[in-house]
């Protein structure tokens, strides 16, 4: 059991295993459940999330607000013709997200990875990179399991939620989670995981919640495109051996605390920010006359 890094941290290397056994570990305990159980429970959430993926790439989504839809597609349109200035596999991590966050919007099936405002970036960029190298499933639920734990420690710890703490407590724990299952899947040890969603959550540290008209549409689904290439880049630069100086379990507690000291406003009211914007008045004043 364990409710912060440096005990996740102290599991790992007691037992000698990776993030991703140390949470099947709690499963087991909490649930009474057998591994395999729990890996096929957490297989069926890993077609929920390619499911997402596809359909924004292949079907023709409305969503509630009518604020997005089709991003997925002109990203990947851009991709494919070779005009992908940030990689094939940001490009394409970056589509995949918003594209879930289509899919979410337009009230189709999503897993919220932690939240539904932020469910884009952990399956999105997981995706991306699971095409460029060819992992089997049985490697993305052992991802899957890995950025659970990170997302334990978050809600524990702090929050994932933006009515608390603002959209770095969503899109910010959404690409911590996903950097950590990264370097996993790259064969990295834990302590390095836990670099990498300290850098995620640091890059973010008091990106504030402003949806438009209260809608998780707009900006989200591009904040989700901004996560799965923070995911991306925090892990890059763990990978190499760069640590974050501020430990883990510190960034977490004061992403809690800056989260806390955001004004009302700024935490998912849409009072503030972008939403506060003439335009985003204007917007909302457009979908309350349309409904």
């Amino acid at each position: 059991m364990f409710g912060s890094g440096k005990e996740l941290l102290a599991t790992c290397q007691n037992q000698r295993i990776k993030i991703s056994q140390a949470m099947i570990q709690r499963e087991q305990h909490l649930f009474e459940s057998c591994p395999d159980q729990l890996r096929n429970q957490m297989l069926q959430q890993w077609r929920v999330m390619e499911t997402s993926v596809e359909s924004a790439l292949n079907q023709s989504l409305t969503s509630m607000g009518g604020l997005i839809g089709g991003e997925a597609k002109k990203l990947m349109k851009r991709q494919q013709a070779g005009k992908a200035i940030c990689g094939d596999i940001t490009a394409k991590a970056v589509a995949y997200s918003m594209g879930v966050l289509e899919v979410n919007a337009s009230m189709g099936v999503i897993v919220a990875a932690p939240t539904a405002g932020s469910s884009g970036i952990l399956p999105g960029t997981l995706k991306a990179l699971q095409e460029e190298h060819s992992w089997e499933d049985t490697h993305m639920v052992d991802a899957l399991f890995c950025a659970s734990a990170i997302g334990l420690i978050i809600t524990e710890k702090a929050t994932v939620a933006g009515a608390e703490g603002g959209c770095q407590a969503e899109t910010g724990s959404a690409a911590a989670m996903t950097a950590a299952a990264i370097c996993e899947l790259m064969g990295a040890s834990p302590e390095v995981s836990l670099h990498a969603a300290a850098i995620c959550l640091k890059n973010v540290m008091g990106q504030v919640c402003d949806p438009i008209a209260g809608l998780v549409e707009a900006p989200c689904q591009k904040r989700n495109g901004i996560g799965a290439a923070n995911a991306l880049i925090s892990a890059e630069i763990a990978l190499a051996g760069v640590p974050s100086l501020i430990p883990f379990d510190e960034v977490v507690e004061a992403m809690g605390h800056v989260g806390r000291s955001l004004p009302e406003s700024l935490r998912e009211t849409a009072l503030g920010g972008v939403a506060a914007t003439p335009t985003g008045c204007a917007l909302k004043e457009k979908l309350r006359q349309k409904k």
